[in-house]
């Protein structure tokens, strides 16, 4: 898995998550913007830094960061990189940062020049081994744990997940984009799977044929049947157009798919591949 796009994707989106790993309210978020800036001058670049909606002398700004590679070398890259962006942006007066591993054998030995900083307050190490269980009992930090989950469990947790995002989140639009972020997990932790055959693993083939696209090209074929089609080729026919309708419901599950992949930084050429499309395909998709 590139478990650093999800991480990063994760953050953007929900960044309420961040602050529930630090034991703080997600209603924090409301008061910051994500952001990823870019060094000048140099070839570092901080991808997690949440940044203040409204200019206060005492309001930190987070920096955060995901490891999920040892680095020996990841602290003196970390901290060098917080300590440019405090040159480049004098403005910033308070800061903390946040660093998650996935469990402590991640974490680099190499911290003797920035010990005092680690044993401070401005900087809080997360290790998910630790989030143990009764992660799954809130949403946000579900979703965290899924993305470490075992592959042995990781369906079973997915659809435990999903039936909570339907129970527990009223608004459309904001539950189908929790839902595309748990299916976008299962997709990389099975890359074998087609996007149909993790919808149906997270039991919402039925969310799919409640569609309003679904609803309308059954509508359309029935009134080719009572009008078009002759009784004696009435069963053929039918059976065609269910047929199209299966495929285009596919071709429709694939192109709603390239946007995520996109985000994720996979090349149209890969995408391709990974949905079984056309290249021709992607790029109209991702052109409209």
């Amino acid at each position: 898995m590139r478990t650093d796009s999800i991480f990063y994707r994760l953050f953007l989106e929900f960044p309420g998550v961040f602050f529930q790993l630090i034991g703080k309210s997600p209603d924090l978020a409301n008061s910051y913007q994500f952001r990823s800036v870019e060094i000048k001058q140099t070839s570092f670049r901080l991808d997690g830094i949440l940044v203040p909606n409204a200019e206060s002398p005492t309001t930190p700004i987070h920096f955060g960061e995901v490891q999920m590679q040892k680095d020996l070398t990841f602290y003196r890259r970390f901290f060098a990189d917080i300590f440019l962006y405090l040159y480049q942006y004098g403005e910033t007066k308070y800061w903390q940062a946040v660093v998650v591993f996935p469990n402590r054998n991640t974490e680099p030995s190499d911290t003797q020049p920035y010990q005092a900083l680690l044993n401070s307050q401005q900087v809080t190490r997360v290790y998910l081994e630790d989030l143990g269980e009764t992660a799954y009992q809130n949403l946000g930090l579900g979703i965290v744990r899924l993305i470490v989950e075992a592959e042995q469990t990781a369906v079973a947790r997915a659809r435990e997940l999903a039936a909570k995002v339907i129970e527990e989140v009223s608004d459309a639009l904001a539950q189908k984009k929790v839902l595309e972020f748990i299916q976008t997990i299962l997709l990389y932790k099975f890359s074998a799977l087609e996007p149909e055959e993790v919808l149906e693993m997270l039991g919402l083939e039925e969310e799919f044929k409640q569609s309003r696209f679904y609803r309308g090209l059954s509508q359309l074929i029935r009134e080719e049947l009572m009008e078009e089609v002759r009784e004696e080729v009435r069963e053929e026919v039918k059976e065609e157009v269910r047929q199209e309708c299966i495929e285009e419901g596919q071709l429709l599950n694939k192109l709603q798919m390239i946007p995520l992949f996109l985000e994720l930084g996979l090349s149209v050429e890969e995408i391709a591949q990974r949905l079984t499309l056309t290249t021709e395909q992607v790029q109209e998709a991702a052109e409209s």
